[in-house]
């Protein structure tokens, strides 16, 4: 019988995935894995296809994030999405670019990330 291999631990293949990312996006995914992390402790880092993902334990992926050209931040259909102030409008957001974090922004991805676990 073949011996089972240990399964990686999710959330430090999290952070090696960052840690490949050329500069500059391996410091700001670094930094965007710290925000999200602050802002909603509850939640599970894992590779979600091939990046960074953050669920509420085994749950689904809620929020995620790549490095490409830049950072491309975004929720997944079983996050909490805010609705606009008109409720009307069927478009909703769940996807941003980055290229760097101010500290604006943390606080916006901050509260993004905090209504999506909701």
């Amino acid at each position: 019988m073949a011996e089972k291999k240990p399964t990686k631990d999710p959330a430090a293949a999290v952070v090696e995935k960052i840690a490949s990312y050329p500069e500059p996006y391996n410091a700001v995914g670094k930094r965007l894995h710290e925000v999200i992390l602050e802002a909603a402790p509850e939640l599970q880092p894992r590779l979600f296809y091939g990046m960074p993902g953050y669920a509420k334990g085994k749950g689904p992926i809620l929020c995620h994030f790549i490095a490409e050209k830049y950072i491309a931040f975004g929720l997944s259909e079983k996050a909490n999405v805010a609705v606009g102030e008109d409720a009307s409008d069927k478009l909703m957001p769940s996807g941003w670019f980055l290229t760097e974090l101010d500290e604006a922004t943390e606080k916006r991805i901050a509260a993004i990330v905090r209504r999506a676990v909701q």
